[in-house]
């Protein structure tokens, strides 16, 4: 898999925890323990993406 192909999966995947976390924290019925853990997949993501893209 090339480099720019990989960034754009890492992207995909961001953006997809995103939609989650927004509608996870729309519903009451969803546990602050969960929408913490989808947020820290995000972040690790876009620190990934970083360094992609920054070498």
């Amino acid at each position: 898999m090339s480099l720019s192909s990989h960034l754009t999966e890492l992207k995909k995947k961001h953006e997809h925890l995103s939609t989650e976390v927004e509608t996870a924290q729309r519903s009451p019925a969803t546990d602050g323990l969960q929408i913490a853990a989808l947020k820290k997949q995000k972040l690790k993501l876009k620190e990934e993406i970083a360094r992609l893209s920054d070498s």
